[in-house]
């Protein structure tokens, strides 16, 4: 589940690349997941057990979309995907197993830096602006930290399909919100220009991260986000074959390392 969930994370970020503006693209991701999920509210208990989890989690949620938005318009897809992505895994890992108290075995947290090494490495030569690095900063850590509240949410919640329908019903609106207050409501007329593509990424967002709270539901935290991260081999095939990227020896390596990192997860 995680690595099917990391693969279409990796789509959903190339359609918010790809778009001409950022914003509107991601307003029109979440709002249609949350539009979607909408009528689920008729049919799934209230999240009772995971409230705070859930406030928490959007809050992050908002945090973090900024973010990603921020750092995509100062930095190529290529350059910022792997900073985002590769600082999560190690910073989920000492939030869950030092101050939750999770547990991975030795051959997991070997697995989780490799996955973490071999996404970095796709850095290395890419230059990226002090903001820009700020950015992507962020998003790992944020990304770190919702991980953390989405998988405890989970958890605590009455059936995995309530937490999810809620989580996506609550935060599609709120980045709706966001982004028309930052561009004083011009944001709606590039949605509307973008609404197509927008559309389509907000359905399989509700995929990707849909299959990873499920799989948190099942298992330790650490080890699972890592394992989401093999999606950037998936992310490195679209900057290819969609945005004419160049194929190098360090994109080679790093989906060499995630691979091994990720079969080292597996043998737990």
């Amino acid at each position: 589940m995680m690595i099917a969930s990391g693969s279409l994370h990796a789509v959903v970020n190339a359609v918010i690349k790809s778009g001409k503006n950022k914003m509107a693209g991601r307003a029109t991701i979440d709002g249609t997941a949350a539009l979607i999920l909408l009528p689920g509210l008729l049919v799934v208990p209230l999240p009772h057990g995971a409230w705070g989890w859930l406030v928490a989690s959007t809050a992050i949620h908002a945090l973090y979309l900024l973010a990603v938005v921020r750092t995509y318009e100062l930095a190529d897809f290529s350059a910022a995907y792997p900073i985002m992505r590769g600082l999560a895994p190690p910073m989920t890992a000492i939030v869950s197993l030092a101050l939750l108290h999770e547990r991975a075995s030795a051959i997991q947290i070997a697995g989780i830096a490799i996955v973490a090494g071999g996404i970095l490495i796709l850095s290395i030569g890419r230059h990226l602006s002090r903001q820009a690095l700020g950015w992507a900063a962020i998003c790992g850590g944020c990304t770190a930290a919702y991980t953390v509240a989405d998988a405890h949410g989970v958890r605590a919640a009455p059936t995995v399909a309530s937490f999810i329908v809620w989580d996506f019903v609550l935060m599609g609106p709120m980045i709706v919100a966001q982004f028309a207050v930052m561009t004083r409501g011009a944001v709606f007329a590039d949605m509307r220009r973008q609404w197509g593509p927008g559309a389509i990424a907000g359905a399989l967002s509700i995929g990707t991260y849909g299959l990873a709270l499920a799989a948190f539901a099942r298992g330790p935290t650490a080890p699972l986000a890592a394992l989401r991260e093999t999606g950037m081999v998936t992310a490195l095939l679209i900057g290819v074959f969609w945005l004419r990227e160049p194929v190098t020896a360090h994109r080679i390596a790093a989906i060499g390392a995630i691979l091994c990192g990720a079969a080292l997860i597996l043998l737990r």
